[in-house]
This record gives structure tokens, sequence and C-alpha cells, in this order.
């Protein structure tokens, strides 16, 4: 059993390819490539469902979103699950939540009138929250903002924030995307979660530590502190890929405004957005992943200072991506790859010799569990559906699934969604399912809406639907039989190994 530390770090909303793609070039991130260097990158790595609740319930319980159920923000997680820092727990480690785990509780646990049913934003079973930096029901930050001297308002319903409302830079009233935040850069949510990590950690070196570190940044609002607000140059960027396939998918997801909460002053019309204002919320996007390697580089500086570097697991990777206005869409709730894959770096202690490793494995969120588990010395419940990333780690080339499995529901349980509109489905059909191999990759839809199938040698961009072209007629027929054999694999089996009176 390892006696070693973690610091496992969770990065909101980041899309692989800024540390290693097509925008990497356009933001410097010396901190994260510095940790490449030291550590294992795995390339082709997937979140197994979104949004942000629901890719959290899978990263912390090791399981599928159709074995947790957890499956929209504010969908509960349902208290038998076991998680990661409950089995953690078991080691001798009292695993702290610095940040937010988006977990919402379970009400059957609670009284109806429990405050801790007012909001989705909960503490995963068995962390302890050593700091609260919830992006929607939040106090601590705004609260040490108010004694910083800084004017906060009370946020008001179904009002922007005026906390992330940008302060105009040449003195006029309507501020632009690209103006500065209203808190200095040393006051940031970023650099004040870096804070408290270095302060509470400093004073708990003589045992070993478990610490989930998870920065909301770049989530929106797209505001960011000078001089992060300019570090990159909208100019310089590559265009956006615009392209994108005929599909009802589509009809519905243009078929209203949405994404309001994107920056001050947007209006949801996504598609009527100028190439210049996308210009400047992909740059401020870039400059907030730029303040957040700065302030991860200060954790592993002082992982050297405190003596702790050669005894700590570091894992660095995102709950889910951001389309970040690729085929006109922005946020996370889409079926396309820039949604989906995410960055992994893992710097394990054990292994210095593995150093600058990269892995095209297809590896899935809920891999990280098991593999931290084994780290600290134990065995990842039954249940969990991820496998272990050790092996890659240690340098071997184990046997490997061929195929990532994602879904994503597309319901509300309190008021249709747009696509339940668009395609007049009830809640319990209207969502998706993708396998994703290395080349092919096929979205099945519930409700009878026509499927999605991309040959992604030949179209990495997802510009051209397969499906209906009868050539791949039995391309589709594979894959939806082998999406069915992995959902009656890994059905729930938490009882189901055991027999009793037999």
């Amino acid at each position: 059993m390892s006696q070693g530390n973690i610091l496992f770090i969770t990065i909101d909303q980041i899309r692989a390819d800024v540390l290693s793609g097509a925008l990497a070039a356009h933001v410097p991130t010396p901190n994260l490539d510095r940790l490449a260097g030291e550590g294992v990158v795995f390339d082709n790595h997937f979140t197994v469902t979104l949004p942000c609740g629901p890719a959290r319930a899978s990263l912390l319980t090791g399981l599928y979103a159709m074995n947790h159920r957890s499956i929209r923000n504010g969908t509960p997680l349902a208290r038998h699950h076991a998680t990661l820092a409950t089995e953690a727990r078991k080691a001798g480690y009292e695993p702290l939540l610095f940040g937010y785990s988006d977990t919402t509780p379970d009400p059957t646990a609670f009284d109806p009138a429990d405050p801790e049913l007012l909001s989705y934003e909960g503490v995963a079973r068995g962390f302890r929250e050593l700091t609260e930096m919830r992006l929607e029901s939040g106090l601590e930050w705004p609260a040490y903002l108010l004694g910083k001297g800084y004017e906060v308002e009370p946020p008001k319903e179904g009002e922007f924030p005026s906390l992330y409302r940008p302060v105009p830079a040449q003195g006029g009233n309507r501020p632009a995307i690209a103006d500065p935040a209203m808190y200095r850069a040393e006051d940031s949510d970023t650099a004040y979660l870096t804070n408290r990590v270095i302060e509470q950690l400093s004073v708990r070196t003589r045992r070993p530590w478990f610490a989930h570190v998870t920065f909301i940044r770049p989530h929106p609002p797209l505001v960011a502190p000078a001089p992060w607000n300019r570090l990159v140059d909208p100019a310089a960027l590559p265009l956006r890929d615009l392209t994108a396939p005929a599909h009802p998918f589509l009809n519905a997801w243009f078929s209203e405004p949405s994404q309001r909460g994107l920056y001050w002053g947007f209006d949801g019309d996504c598609i009527g957005m100028s190439e210049a204002d996308a210009a400047a919320a992909r740059a401020v996007y870039l400059g907030l992943v730029g303040e957040v390697d700065h302030h991860i580089g200060r954790i592993l500086d002082w992982l050297e200072a405190s003596g702790q570097r050669d005894n700590t697991l570091v894992v660095v990777t995102g709950d889910h991506g951001e389309m970040l206005g690729d085929k006109r869409m922005w946020g996370k709730e889409s079926v396309f790859e820039q949604a989906w894959r995410v960055p992994l770096i893992i710097r394990d202690p054990r292994f210095p010799m593995k150093a600058g490793r990269r892995i095209a494995a297809l590896t899935e969120s809920v891999d990280l569990a098991p593999t931290l588990l084994e780290f600290i010395g134990r065995e990842a419940p039954p249940p969990f559906d991820g496998e272990l990333l050790t092996p890659f780690l240690a340098g071997g080339a184990p046997v490997w699934r061929d195929a990532a499995f994602l879904e994503i529901d597309l319901s509300s349980p309190l008021r249709p969604t747009r696509y339940q509109r668009a395609w007049d489905l009830p809640e319990n059909r209207c969502n998706a399912a993708i396998l994703r191999e290395d080349r092919w990759k096929y979205v099945h839809f519930n409700g009878g809406v026509e499927p999605m199938l991309f040959d992604l040698a030949e179209d990495p961009q997802e510009t051209a639907n397969l499906a209906k072209d009868p050539r791949h007629a039995g391309e589709i027929s594979r894959m939806r039989a082998k999406m069915l054999d992995r959902r009656m694999e890994r059905a729930d089996r938490r009882l189901a190994g055991l027999s009793v009176g037999v």
C-alpha cells in the first residue's frame, strides 16, 4: 500500500486541444507542459457524460451515466453509490475538497426542508469541503471580495451576475468582451482557490493527504482579470470550424437562443454572433486557461519546495470540453468531439523513468477512480466501470478497449427542453449514446431520431454524416450491436455478482 499523497486537479470546461492541438500554440501553458514532460499524457481521453454534474458523478463514482443515473445538473446521485472519497477513507485518507463536485444530494437522506436540497452544487459523499467555490450558489469567494473592499451585489434572479461584468477599459458605459474583470488578478477565483490549497496543505505534510482541487475556470462567464483578459490576441487565433452536418440535432440545438451566460451582453444568438465577437470570446477563454496554468504552477512549485513532489501522485484533467464556437456552438451540450475530449496528464512518482510518454489508447473518465485507488492500495468496488491506467503509467501496453462509450441526456423533468419540443419526445426518450472508435464514431439518438456516423479518418471535423449512405449500413449495424453489447456488459452489477441461499 502506497503512503503517498494524491493531488487530483479538475479544470472545468477545458478542451483537449488547448494543451495539445490547434489552439495549444496560442496560449502559454508552461506549467502543464512541464507536468506533461514529467508524467504521462493520454491523448485520446474522453469524459463519459456531460454536463458538469453528470461528468463529475462519473469521475468520482467510476460509473457510466447509465449506472449512476445522475444524468443532469440537479439530478440526485443515489447515496448507495461508492465514491472515490468513500473508498479512500477505507485506506486511512481524509479526502479534501477544494472547490466543488457539483453532486446533487440524495433527497431520501434529508428532510424536505433541509437547506442542503436548495442547490444542486453539493459535495460528493466522503469529501470534506475545505474551500467552497460553487459557481451559482457560492458565498465564500464573494465574501472574500467584500472583505477586500470590492462592491459585490447579491445576484438577482434572471440577471447576469454583476460580479462577472467587465469594467469598461475606455471609460465607456458598455464593456467589451475582453475588458477586465472588476477584481484584480491576485483576488480572482482561481487565485483565491490556489491560496487556500497551499495554506491548507502546508499544515498537513506530516501524514499522507488526498486533495481534490477543482478550478472553475475557464468555465463561463468569459471574463478575466488583467493581464489575463488580453493574454491572447484574437486576431492571431485560427478561424472557427463552422462546417456542420445537416441533422435534426443541430436543428433542435439552434431552435432557440441559448448560452446566455457565455459573457456579459450576449443575447444567446449563436448563429448571429460576429466573427470578431467569437474571436474575442475564444481569446478570453484561452486567457483563463493561461491563468489556471499559472496557478497550477504555484501548487507544483509548493510540492517541490515542501519536499512533497516525489511522494505525490498528480492528476490533471477536465470534467468535459467546450465547443468554443465550432459549428457555431458554445458550451458543452453537444455530440461533437470538442465537448467530449479532455486533457489527462498523470505524474506517478513510482515510475519516473516513464516520463514523457504519450498514450494513444482510448481512455475514459471512469478510469481515474480505480487508478487513484490503486495508488493508495485499494481495489475499486465491483460496480466501477473504469479500468486501471496504472499499466500505462508503468510503461506497459495492456490489452485495452477499442471504443469509448459516452452518454448525454437532452431532457428536463421541469419543463420540456428545446430537443423535447423539436422532436416531440417525453423525458425518458430524449437522450443519446455515442460509441467512439479510432476511426468510426456512431451517435445513437433515442426516440426514433436518426443516427449519425462519422469516418474520423477521412473527416476528423465531423462534417459529413454518413448514416443515410446505404454503403455504410453495415457499419451502422456493427456499431449499434457493439454499443448494445457494452450496455449489456456494464449494466449495474452492484449485487448481480452475488448469490444467496444457493
